[in-house]
Formats: C-alpha cells, structure tokens, sequence
C-alpha cells in the first residue's frame, strides 16, 4: 500500500476546520448536553396517572408477559427499541480511544435512529478486557431491545463478537460498519457499473483496506454476483496473496495467488476501485492505469484515497463516490441502517440475514433509478437530479428510503422464515 503523504492545508482551510470545530462543540453541550434523551408515551400528570403507569396498575402487564412472553411487545417499548454498543476500540477514523469517549458518536447513532426511521434507541459504553466478557454483557442485556446495533469495534475482534452474539441473541444483531457500509457501496457500485456498461461478474475489482468494512463490502458483492478470484485487496503491507503468512482467518479468504504485489500492479486494468483505508492513497498515476469507465469508490473520511478533483482531472471517463456529503455520490450508512431495523423490528425478526441485506440493497438502487421529488433537490440544494454519474445513490433526507427499503427488508424476512410474525396489512404504504 502507498504510504500516506499528507497534504498542505491552506489558512482558509485551517480556519474552516477551528469553525466546524467550535460549531460541532457547542451544538453537543448546549442548551443540554448530549444528543438524546427521554420522553414519556403515557400521561404521567395526576395520581390516578401514576397508579397506572406505577403501583398497583403496572402489575397487570407484568402478569400478562409472565403467561406469554410475547407479550412483553404488547405492553412495553421493547419493539421499538434499538440498543447502539460499543467498546470504543476503533471509532470513526480516530481509532481505539476507550468506551466513553465513543458515547457522542453511539448518541449521534441513536440520533440517527429516531430522525430517519423513528424508533427510539439508547447508547451503551461497555467497559471490558476480554472478547468474552463484552458478549457476555451484551448477550446478558439483549432480551430488553429489539435489536442490537454493534459500532466502532476493532477488526478482527468485531467479527468474533458479531458471531457469538448472532448465536446467543435472540433479537436481531448488525455491525453496521460491516453491513451497512457494504450495502450502500454495493446498490451504489451496481448502479456505477450498469450505467458505465458493464457487469459485475466479469469486472476486476480493487479494495484498498482490509479492515471490518472492506471485508464486509467484498463479500456483499460476491453475493451480488463479483468473482472472489478477481478481487486484489491490500493491506498496509500490500497485496493479500496466498503465500503470506501473516494472514488471519479473514483476510485469507481474499488471499489471490497472484505474483503482484503493489496497488499499481493489481489497479492496471482494473474496472472498480474501493478504498477503506486513509487519505491520498490512490495516486494520480496510479487510477490513470484502470480500465475504461472505471467506477471509483475512495470512501475514507473526511479526507478520501483521492480527492474528486483530482480524479476527475485525470480521468474523464470515471465514475466517482465518497464519504462526503459535499461531492455527489456520498456513501452513507444512513440511508439503509435505520430502515433495515424499522423492517426486521416490524415484523419481530430473529436476525438480519443476507436475504434481508440484498433485498436493502436492490431497493436503494432501484429508488436511485426513479425521478426525484422536489423536496429531495431542495434539502440537497440542487435543481436537476436524476439517475446519472453523479447520482447513483438516493440522498439520506428522501423520504422514500423508509417505506422502500423497510417494506423490502421486512418481506424479505418474512419469505426467508425469520420473521415471527407476518407483514402488517398495508404496511409502509
């Protein structure tokens, strides 16, 4: 992998970053820290209020669920409820900085919950020194939620988590790093590649990064019809080939027996570039030796592999997404990881099965495909906005992304026979 050269910053630059920064502080500690709270469903305002909602009225519920566990859906916000954990060993692009200084981002993703999907969600830190013991103390909590959202967790160890906790959980659990991250590129690359003519059965893929997220983005694609043989990954120390031996059991699975062995030689040629790595990785020279119509994905944030400009300035001909929401194409698990719960909480899914995860991705792609309501081209701040180079992904503020995707999802479940219960009579109509 190149190593990474950072980039001279002007004084405008320096100065709109002190002003994000000032403007990002105060939003999280006024007029009330944090970002999320409690709000009451019931009317809490006289006494005859309270002894329904607290003694001796509240014992009725209790009975009912203590007859028939299912109850507890009836009579409780479980079904609404979406537990967001972690254990702060690799947030954002920041890194291992410890379970509470991760609590702003799970707020952020609880935030998100509610704003898009409208199911109320709670952040948990969770303090720990071994695998072991954060499944544990997840799985021991798990039956209080509707479902688990796992974030910010190192790789490998978020795959073995991820794992224990499908198996000992019995609501719905999903790394959205992982997952949502591979959704959202997959629709996106799918619709890059249909509109550069070509298919992605027979398209030489790169992914520059081997963490949680690329892996998770590759095999996605795999099941949406990409040959792993035609897959180059790379690590900080170069290509993924079958005769290294400092390999874990994830990487191995991309582990091309292949004689290249740097990012110039496996791109030469190559239909579609995704990095989920770190700023400036893609060189200039380096996206000049890719295929015609190529489809570019440099999704590291907030600086990508390759700057758009720089991209576009080299290649004409290119295909172009990224992280940020200030060039189009922007590559955000917003716009499936809050449907994809409303769909598997609706219909009381036990998980969320790769059935689940295509069904997602087919409608984002499709809704992509479909003309653009005003109110979209106005929240995005454009006049013209339709299925083209520079808009393969819908926008995170379309409203269509609920019913669409969540209608999908929660089908989805209900045909692959991990839903307990069926699809509501007109539902997300």
């Amino acid at each position: 992998m190149p190593s990474n050269t950072s980039s001279s910053t002007t004084p405008s630059d320096d100065s709109r970053k002190e002003d994000l920064r000032q403007q990002a502080l105060h939003y999280h500690a006024y007029p009330t820290a944090g970002k999320i709270g409690v709000a009451l469903t019931k009317p809490a305002d006289s006494v005859e209020d309270l002894a329904l909602a607290y003694s001796p009225g509240v014992a009725e519920p209790v009975r009912e669920i203590a007859q028939d566990i299912n109850n507890v859906y009836k009579y409780t916000g479980k079904g609404n409820m979406v537990a967001v954990i972690s254990n702060g060993t690799a947030i954002l692009g920041l890194g291992n900085l410890g379970p509470l200084a991760s609590k702003p981002v799970m707020e952020g993703k609880a935030l998100l919950f509610k704003r898009f999907a409208g199911l109320d969600s709670i952040d948990i830190e969770v303090k720990h020194r071994t695998i072991d013991e954060f499944v544990d103390t997840v799985a021991n909590i798990a039956d209080t939620f509707g479902g688990i959202n796992l974030e910010d967790i190192k790789a490998p160890d978020c795959f073995e988590i991820e794992r224990r906790l499908i198996e000992r959980c019995d609501v719905p659990v999903f790394h959205d790093d992982q997952h949502g991250t591979a959704i959202v590129t997959a629709a996106g690359m799918l619709n890059a590649i249909e509109l550069q003519g070509k298919e992605l059965s027979e398209s030489k893929i790169v992914c520059l990064g081997a963490g949680a997220a690329a892996i998770a983005c590759m095999e996605l694609l795999i099941k949406c019809g990409a040959q792993r043989e035609k897959i180059y990954m790379l690590d900080r120390k170069g290509v993924i080939h079958t005769r290294r031996e400092d390999l874990n059991e994830h990487k191995k699975l991309f582990a091309n027996n292949t004689d290249k062995r740097t990012l110039e030689d496996v791109i030469d040629g190559a239909d579609l570039f995704l990095g989920v790595s770190g700023p400036d990785l893609l060189p200039a020279d380096a996206l000049k030796l890719m295929a015609d119509k190529p489809v570019v994905f440099a999704c590291s944030n907030p600086d990508p592999e390759i700057k758009p400009e720089l991209a576009h300035a080299v290649r004409d001909d290119l295909i172009m997404g990224t992280g940020r929401s200030d060039y189009p194409n922007q590559v955000n698990n917003v716009i499936c990881f809050p449907f994809i719960f409303r769909g598997a909480l609706d219909v009381r899914a036990s998980e969320i099965n790769d059935e689940m995860k295509l069904a997602a991705v087919e409608a984002i792609r499709q809704l992509a495909k479909e003309p653009v309501p005003e109110e979209v081209k106005k929240a995005a701040g454009v006049t013209d906005l339709e299925f083209s180079m520079e808009y393969i992904i819908p926008k995170p503020m379309d409203p269509r992304l609920l019913p669409r995707v969540a209608k999908a999802v929660a089908q989805a479940a209900v045909d692959s026979g991990v839903a307990r219960i069926d699809m509501p009579k007109n539902y997300m109509a």
